[in-house]
């Protein structure tokens, strides 16, 4: 007899990391997320979160919050297609539309279950998903959910993912599907040659910019803003509001009929309970902040030059990176968890990333910056990385370029 549970008592490389002191995940945090956390009473300098442009702990954004609450409550008791669907969740999707230069917008509860639902909700059967091998998990589990073809192409490669749309022919429904800022590298997808090959061969072409909101384009508007690109050139944008939104949530920006479309069929918005109303109210409110203080987004990219030019003068393989995810490439996932170690035990809070969350023998340090860090905590940091890699030096690991 087979018993279910008996991968679970077999599971035990955690309990191996957690023996060997290098386990590196949750954590528990006893602040709010700033320039500097703290854990189990020490202080550390956050490069591990995504709160790009620092506005999580923003008073603005608490007093938006409680303001919500006080007027609404802490949950809505049910999904948005029956009783869970308040004045703000409708103003932040004009807001969100508006923000995005699209029609109409949806937001979901998470990120995650706004792809599972709008990759799900277009891709039926006979229909393809063509997705770069790269792109987030939430994502590939959205092609998962539907009852279409999976269809893979090299990471970035524009002439491999025309060779999957020749293969796939004119006689079936395609959703080309990529992430505009690839969260683990710090890569940007080549949106302009990728729009041109998927009307060259009619699929439809949707960008996750969970990772470009708030961060790419002069005024923070994503991978669309930064190329200069005319709307109709990128069908549909999706994103999260986790990030530079500094809240929770999904969204969907594109034309009325399609999302009007994906709101009465995506499983995971009309059988999911809504946005808390603390939630919405506070990315209402960074939205208004991101609008009216630019400064923030240069702030972030003068944060993220001085580290990245400071890594790579100090020999760091930084990869191919464009934004201010920096990753410091190592390669060998037993020397990531040793420097994530030492690192750590230096105060400095960052993340690992081994395979499978990236291809073997590529697995990194991630460094996220934020618009809120000061040159004091990049100069600490940088003193930090390089104390730390003479160790591992010492130890005939070498991480760096020669």
């Amino acid at each position: 007899m087979i018993d279910l549970f008996e991968k679970c008592h077999n599971f035990t490389i955690v309990k191996e990391l957690i023996k060997a002191g290098i386990y590196p995940y949750f954590k528990e945090l006893s602040s709010e997320q700033a320039p500097e956390v703290e854990i189990e009473g020490k202080k550390f300098i956050m490069f591990g979160s995504n709160n790009y442009l620092g506005l999580a702990n923003d008073p603005r954004m608490k007093q938006a919050a409680i303001d919500a609450v006080k007027k609404f409550g802490t949950g809505v008791a049910g999904s948005r297609f029956l009783n869970g669907n308040t004045v703000l969740h409708t103003e932040l999707e004009r807001r969100l539309a508006a923000f995005k230069g699209r029609k109409a917008a949806l937001i979901y509860s998470t990120g995650y279950q706004m792809n599972l639902g709008v990759v799900s909700a277009l891709v039926g059967k006979g229909d393809v998903a063509v997705v770069d091998k790269l792109d987030h998990a939430s994502i590939f589990d959205g092609c998962k959910l539907s009852n279409g073809e999976i269809r893979r192409f090299r990471h970035n490669n524009v002439q491999d993912l025309e060779r999957v749309l020749k293969e796939i022919g004119p006689k079936r429904g395609k959703l080309v599907i990529v992430d505009g800022v690839f969260s683990m590298e710090g890569d940007i997808a080549p949106i302009p040659e990728i729009a041109k090959i998927c009307k060259t061969y009619g699929a439809r072409f949707m960008v996750d910019d969970a990772h470009a909101t708030g961060v790419l384009g002069k005024t923070g508007r994503g991978t669309c803003e930064h190329f200069g690109l005319n709307h109709g050139e990128v069908d549909l944008v999706v994103g999260t509001c986790s990030k530079s939104f500094a809240s929770i949530g999904g969204f969907v920006v594109g034309d009325k009929d399609i999302l009007h479309y994906i709101q009465h069929i995506s499983r995971s918005m009309m059988f999911s309970a809504a946005l808390p109303p603390a939630s919405v109210a506070s990315i209402i409110k960074a939205i208004d902040i991101i609008e009216t203080e630019p400064e923030r987004i240069k702030r972030l990219w003068d944060n993220s030059k001085y580290l990245l030019e400071s890594f790579k003068a100090m020999g760091f393989n930084t990869g191919e990176t464009k934004t201010p995810i920096i990753p410091v490439i190592i390669g060998d996932n037993l020397r990531t968890f040793t420097l994530w170690k030492d690192l750590y035990e230096h105060g400095l809070f960052t993340n690992p990333v081994v395979s499978p969350a990236v291809p073997p023998k590529r697995s990194l340090i991630r460094v996220a910056v934020t618009a809120t860090h000061t040159r004091a905590h990049l100069d600490r940091a940088l003193n930090i990385f390089e104390d730390c890699t003479k160790k591992i030096l010492k130890r005939k690991s070498s991480i760096l370029v020669r």
